[in-house]
């Protein structure tokens, strides 16, 4: 398979002149004191551990695949996976775009977006894990109570648990109005069961824990979806001292094997075969699929970047083949070449299907960068009118 190469010229133009980048941020605040360059220095960075770490998993992963071993009862990733893994979130790739005070980085979202491009261009399956980590941080940062964002944020951060996003059900596809998981209070905490299916990492070995973030129903609740609640089910269960303790009544029941990305875990999670399984209701009750809305609109940007990347990833692979494959003849002879057969690369009709498909993957650039800027301005902007016009742009 071709090396993916980077694409930090077009990222950076995009960033310097379609969102232009310096102007704006000047009136976001906590942005002042990031200027281009360091932009610049981030995204080559981050270019680097996409083409040299991640990359070379895109391959391995999708021949090995992940698998459930029934004797530990537990997922395990492809080789090479929780190395690579390891060195994303030590060089704090996980916590880009989050405030400071709770441990993130505090970058604009436009600079979070591009390093997400590369990821997900180096290999979709493993970059998948990022988001929907990001997702589930975002979550907690707005909807969290205090104890549940001082006791989980911290490792979620920075990607020593990771977070899940469990909707979909047997029964349930999109239509959550028809969820059927069960939840009843149990003293201090609540208790779930059911299945959910198509969930992203579900389980798998990369890190020590795994926290769910879960809808479900409530005995008595109103039904459709404005009786569903969300709930936040860890793997493993965190004592009072904040280490881990029992593994929770939660595991994968089997693998879904997805086209391109079968180095990603989709799984089947059951929940409570036995006595429920422990969870800690976030929010208010009956409020989950507007909670729940907080993570997965955040989780469609990164899914729009994911269309960018694999378009972007194709369009490399078709370019360097372009040039290596040999087939017919000029039509017209140019001036110092043979006439032999040539690269398709010198065809017209190849050269103008290259351009044409290189120009669109600058517009689904240009327009992931701008939603990003949009997103800044809506939680950054200094002008409450601008922010919540920001606001209404991003919802749009």
């Amino acid at each position: 398979m071709p090396d993916y190469r980077p694409p930090i010229k077009e990222l950076l133009f995009g960033i310097e002149n379609v969102v232009e980048y310096q102007k704006t941020t000047n009136k976001l605040k906590n942005f002042h004191d990031i200027e281009l360059d360091d932009v610049r220095h981030i995204l080559d960075e981050a270019g680097k551990i996409s083409s040299q770490v991640v990359a070379p998993l895109n391959k391995v992963g999708d021949m090995q695949a992940c698998r459930v071993d029934e004797q530990d009862d537990e997922v395990h990733t492809p080789m090479g996976w929780g190395e690579a893994y390891r060195q994303f979130v030590e060089g704090g790739w996980n916590t880009l775009p989050f405030d400071i005070d709770k441990g993130g980085q505090g970058l604009p979202w436009v600079v979070a977006a591009a390093v997400q491009e590369m990821v997900t261009s180096a290999s979709m399956a493993f970059s998948l894990c990022p988001l929907l980590n990001q997702a589930a941080i975002e979550l907690l940062c707005i909807h969290g109570s205090q104890e549940q964002q001082e006791k989980y944020l911290p490792k979620v951060m920075t990607g020593e648990w990771t977070g899940t996003m469990n909707l979909t059900e047997p029964q349930a596809g999109s239509d959550l109005a028809n969820i059927k998981m069960k939840a009843w209070k149990d003293g201090e905490h609540y208790r779930v069961r059911g299945q959910k299916i198509y969930i992203t990492y579900g389980d798998h070995d990369m890190t020590e824990n795994i926290i769910h973030m879960v809808l479900a129903r409530l005995p008595e609740a109103p039904e459709g979806i404005k009786g569903i609640s969300l709930f936040l089910v860890p793997k493993i269960l965190i004592n009072d001292e904040g280490d881990l303790g029992d593994k929770n009544e939660v595991h994968c029941v089997s693998l879904e094997h997805k086209l391109g990305i079968h180095g990603s875990p989709t799984a089947v999670m059951s929940y409570g075969d036995q006595e429920g399984a422990t969870a800690y209701l976030v929010g208010e009750e009956n409020r989950g699929i507007e909670y729940m809305f907080t993570m997965m609109n955040n989780a469609r940007l990164g899914v729009g970047v994911q269309g960018l990347a694999i378009s972007e990833r194709a369009y490399q692979q078709a370019l360097d083949y372009a040039k290596e494959r040999k087939q017919g003849r000029l039509a017209v002879k140019k001036q110092g070449r043979p006439t032999d057969i040539v690269e398709i690369v010198e065809h017209p009709d190849v050269r103008r299907m290259l351009a044409v498909s290189k120009v669109k993957i600058d517009a689904m650039r240009w327009m992931v960068l701008y939603c990003a800027h949009w997103l800044d301005g809506a939680n950054h902007h200094e002008d409450e009118n601008e922010k919540a016009k920001s606001q209404k742009i991003v919802d749009l």
